[in-house]
């Protein structure tokens, strides 16, 4: 199958993966180059940068030589700070570390900011345990909390933390409020995507900058969804072979391998 990679997705990525460690701006320049590698066209990285520009994550700002440039602005960076916890941290979760409860009411006049609280929440990881009353567990609350504020949909919800004491067993409710079976799937995706790529590279004694850098992007663009729409529940809670265990260790060996090389190419 094909996997689809949006320029503006892999704009976000590549700030996330790079960006952050250079001083001032990316030249726009550098970064039609480096998205060309990507098979991605100069129009296409203009006009995402722009739709970027608009929903605040991007600011313009001229390199030291007067090049135009972006540089992240702070949500940016909260928001990809809050990001590596999840991309990069390996978390074995425990049942007893509990959940965190989102409730919310919002009046029928601004109907637009249920929809938009909802699809956050969902895409922050929690899952539907009621009508107003969404689930996750408790090591997403302050994330949960910096999303809300940045989105200014923090009046409308209380968090609350906790633990399920029935009448369901935990492992029956939690079918119930995620998708399981959704979720086991996009992990077998990005398996038979990344999986061969990394037996490809484990076999080669050399590590190209280039080379690394374009196979390393796309994955870590894949990989960065995964932690949101799983939301990393106990292994006790899960059904039998469940393969996000082997996703991340397939993502945490292409890192491994590829990341730093990547970079010299960046860098160049």
């Amino acid at each position: 199958m094909a996997e689809q990679h949006t320029p503006r997705s892999l704009i976000v990525t590549l700030y996330g993966a790079y960006g952050r460690e250079r001083p001032g701006s990316l030249p726009v320049a550098e970064l039609i180059r480096l998205l060309a590698v990507l098979g991605v066209d100069a129009p296409s990285v203009r006009s995402s940068v722009s739709r970027l520009k608009r929903r605040g994550l991007l600011i313009p700002e001229r390199t030291p030589d007067g090049a135009a440039g972006y540089a992240l602005s702070d949500d940016a960076r909260q928001l990809l700070d809050d990001g590596d916890r999840r991309i990069y941290t390996h978390h074995s979760p425990q049942l007893s570390e509990g959940w965190v409860l989102a409730v919310f009411s919002v009046p029928e006049a601004e109907r637009s900011k249920r929809h938009l609280l909802r699809s956050r929440l969902a895409r922050l990881g929690f899952g539907a345990a009621a009508p107003g009353v969404w689930i996750a567990p408790a090591r997403l609350h302050e994330e949960t909390r910096h999303t809300l504020r940045r989105l200014r949909l923090d009046p409308y919800v209380e968090l609350f933390r906790g633990e399920h004491l029935g009448f369901a067993a935990t492992a029956e409710a939690v079918a119930r409020w995620w998708d399981l079976g959704a979720i086991a799937k996009q992990h077998e995706e990005f398996l038979d995507l990344h999986e061969p790529v990394l037996r490809a590279w484990e076999a080669r004694d050399e590590v190209p900058a280039r080379e690394a850098y374009r196979d390393y992007l796309p994955a870590l663009d894949s990989w960065r969804r995964l932690p949101y729409v799983d939301p990393g529940l106990p292994a006790e809670l899960l059904p039998q072979g469940w393969p996000g265990e082997r996703s991340a260790e397939v993502f945490a060996r292409l890192h491994a391998l590829l990341r730093d090389a990547g970079a010299q190419f960046v860098e160049t």
